[in-house]
């Protein structure tokens, strides 16, 4: 029989590797094993919350209550429900909002020094963010993606220089990496992705020169009347690299799912 903490190992691991189905996949199958447990419904909530959407946040408030039934002191349930709380919109979901306050207290009382209270307070930390955080949290998140399909990119480039190795059947399946850059390789290796290949390794410098010809030709239109005051004309420049950056995306997301397929499959072999 598999114990509660080979199943927990199993959550956390599904849970770094972005598998929240997974997650919830299997902490449920650790319920059906060994019962209702507090850890397990900690992880059954986590996986619903880390999807960000309105249905899973009623499942993961549901295992929350649930768990903390069970272990109404239990540090991860606090500390994910309190976080859960204090991300709800407070107009839609008012009540939600406000229990945000007595489990946070009811946290800082049982282990003020632990590991959730610092997550707890940097999560109250988040929640009390401007428009300006907001919109610096975006242009991170544009820049991180910018590096990733210029990562991807440059490794496609040195997989290709060194014949394609990523490709073959000695990639290690478990590696997210790895199986990553073998989808990659195999996606985009013929010659009529060169061009897909050349804008995704020069993202950036290509974002450059797309905004500046978006501005002349916007410019250009406005002067010669062809526009009054605002056209999208110009800013069919940047379709190209927007085109190039769902390409890679779509990619990533396809080897990501069979990461965590391959991963979900050898965490549930018997040891």
């Amino acid at each position: 029989m598999t114990t509660i903490d080979e199943y927990q190992r199993r959550c956390e691991q599904l849970f770094l590797a972005g598998g929240n189905a997974a997650v919830r996949r299997a902490a449920k199958q650790g319920m059906d094993e060994l019962g209702p447990h507090p850890d397990l419904y900690c992880w059954l909530a986590l996986g619903h919350a880390a999807e960000d959407d309105d249905d899973h946040d009623d499942s993961a408030e549901e295992a929350f209550r649930a768990g903390l039934s069970i272990d109404g002191d239990h540090l991860g349930l606090l500390a994910g429900y309190a976080e859960l709380c204090l991300r709800a919109d407070a107009f839609e979901y008012p009540g939600r909002a406000a229990r945000a306050v007595t489990l946070s207290k009811r946290l800082k009382e049982l282990a003020p020094q632990s590991a959730e209270a610092d997550r707890l307070a940097a999560a109250e930390h988040w929640a009390r963010r401007g428009y300006w955080d907001d919109l610096r949290m975006r242009v991170a998140e544009r820049a991180v993606q910018s590096r990733d399909t210029e990562a991807q990119a440059r490794a496609l480039a040195e997989d290709r220089r060194q014949g394609g190795v990523a490709a073959t059947g000695s990639v290690n399946i478990e590696d997210r990496e790895a199986v990553v850059r073998a989808a990659t390789l195999k996606a985009l290796s013929g010659p009529w992705n060169a061009p897909v290949r050349f804008l995704g390794r020069h993202r950036t410098a290509v974002w450059i020169v797309s905004g500046i010809l978006c501005l002349l030709t916007n410019t250009i239109l406005r002067r010669t009347g062809a526009v009054s005051s605002f056209s999208v004309w110009g800013y069919l420049w940047a379709l190209p690299v927007l085109i190039v950056d769902r390409r890679f995306a779509a990619i990533r997301r396809e080897a990501e799912a069979q990461h965590i397929a391959i991963l979900e499959a050898a965490l549930a072999e018997p040891r």
